[in-house]
């Protein structure tokens, strides 16, 4: 069922006709928020504030306004209402530490019929500096901008088309996809169905994994993977992995099954691009990972996989990499001199854990009953060779709510979780890596039709090249034996052990 307004909300959209004209919206009276545009823009391209152009929209009814829930908040939304409505919502996430409004993410949603929201997440630009001394700001970033967002689009929505929205749906990834768990944790009637790619929701333990892999690559020019070295060690990796599912096809199906030892190409004369020193050797062993505490032997997240190195370069320098080296400066130590080098993966992470004691900033709560007793459905998707976040967090994150929800059986009716096979972070890669999450959603919420293999498609100059179907895990695809290899209806969806070894 649709999420009911709240009371003082359905009233002020009543206070409107139900033919309200876009610029009428200008006056409409919402708590704790304020309208500051109203515009109706005509079909065809737009020009969004710094944004490249979007071509061939739809016309619609853009509204920005600026929220307070908070004395120190200033959470900027949009939400933009096209001419021709499908009756549904859909807010879409953002990347990183947020600080824009994803205008491509609106783009695509008016282009569906959906009334579409974002939201900066309360600040502007790409830095944790905002959160410096504005801890009510750290808030709006990591859960009510959301929640706020979702709230006051649905009363914009109800006063300019005259009723509100019927379904509810949710699409992020990254921060996005933390985004959408933190509203089916904490908020579970805002959407009625949830798409949380790559999520980051595990803040604390990814970021301190990250500032990890930088340091080790840092640490002296020795221990620095230059990036002309990164196809070799890939190409390594893939001769020793990429045939373990019975098909040598340049993808590494699954990589836990995958032993690959980046001490193979150690180097047996003078250093070239295609060989690793010993200490090159020991930082691509520390990006593997696990991460570890060296003092209690913990786990505290998983390594990088086979198949994702030619996106390390993110933690090659020559700074380290900015979203966990602002997380330690901005949030953890509140200094935004402090130095990456005196890191340390014991201390450092206890303080950044007893920072975020109240679980602010983390969304890893595996209990979802209160979402899914509503009828919500959840789609998490994580590439396997995702250079930014370990796949291996989804598959932890999911495990734990199938121990949650009652096992496998009752989470299969709610929460699925989708791997793609060399799709690196939330889209790239040499495998298929374009992925529509958005359509088996809503036949899933509103057709009771789960899905039991989702289609992701791969090109090459424009020009689609290789399909395949993303199984349910823990299932992975396999080829049939028969047909093309780069086509989707020859692979069925199998249980692990019925790969060839």
């Amino acid at each position: 069922m649709p999420k009911l307004l709240p009371l003082v909300l359905l009233f002020a959209a009543a206070s409107l006709q139900a033919t309200t004209p876009c610029e009428s919206l200008a006056t409409l009276p919402l708590p704790q928020a304020r309208i500051t545009l109203a515009q109706l823009v005509p079909a065809g391209e737009f020009t969004p504030p710094s944004s490249q152009p979007l071509p061939n929209l739809p016309s619609f009814c853009r509204v920005a306004a600026t929220l307070t829930p908070s004395p120190d908040s200033n959470i900027k939304i949009e939400v933009w209402l096209p001419a021709q409505w499908n009756g549904k919502f859909e807010a879409v996430g953002n990347g990183g530490w947020s600080g824009n409004i994803n205008y491509s993410g609106l783009a695509h949603g008016i282009a569906r019929g959906y009334a579409t929201a974002s939201t900066d997440t309360g600040h502007t630009g790409g830095s944790a500096e905002f959160a410096l001394g504005h801890p009510e700001k750290l808030t709006d970033f990591a859960y009510r901008s959301e929640h706020e967002m979702a709230v006051k689009a649905k009363a914009i929505i109800a006063a300019f088309y005259g009723n509100g929205p019927r379904l509810s749906y949710w699409n992020g990834c990254s921060s996005g996809g933390k985004q959408g768990l933190k509203e089916a944790q904490l908020y579970p009637e805002d959407f009625n169905g949830i798409i949380a790619g790559a999520p980051a929701n595990n803040w604390v333990a990814l970021l301190s994994a990250d500032m990890w892999m930088s340091v080790a690559e840092l640490e002296t020019p020795a221990s620095t993977i230059s990036n002309d070295k990164l196809p070799a060690i890939h190409a390594a990796a893939l001769q020793a992995c990429d045939s373990l599912d019975g098909l040598t096809d340049g993808l590494i199906a699954d990589p836990t099954r995958c032993h690959f030892d980046p001490a193979v190409l150690l180097c047996k004369g003078p250093e070239t691009t295609t060989c690793l020193t010993p200490a090159q050797v020991r930082t691509a062993k520390t990006i593997y990972g696990p991460f570890t505490n060296p003092r209690t032997r913990r786990v505290i997240f998983p390594g990088l996989e086979p198949g994702s190195e030619l996106g390390w370069r993110a933690y090659s320098g020559p700074a380290p990499f900015s979203i966990p080296n602002d997380y330690f400066r901005f949030v953890v130590f509140k200094n935004p001199d402090w130095n990456f080098h005196t890191f340390d993966i014991a201390r450092d992470v206890a303080a950044a854990e007893k920072q975020d004691r109240a679980n602010v900033l983390k969304a890893t709560n595996p209990d979802l009953r209160k979402f899914t007793a509503r009828g919500g459905k959840l789609i998490l998707y994580h590439g396997w060779s995702d250079n930014l976040i370990a796949p291996l967090n989804s598959v932890n994150y999911f495990t734990s709510v199938v121990a949650a929800l009652g096992g496998p059986g009752k989470t299969a009716n709610s929460v699925r979780l989708f791997l793609a096979p060399g799709m690196s972070h939330c889209g790239g890669g040499d495998g298929p890596n374009l992925i529509d999450t958005l359509t088996p959603l809503e036949l899933w919420v509103e057709k009771g039709i789960p899905p039991d293999r989702i289609l992701a498609s791969h090109k090459t100059g424009g020009h689609l090249d290789r399909t395949r179907p993303l199984c349910p895990y823990p299932q992975v695809a396999r080829y049939n034996g028969a047909g093309d290899t780069n086509d989707a209806a020859n692979f069925s969806c199998v249980e692990p052990r019925a790969l060839s070894h």
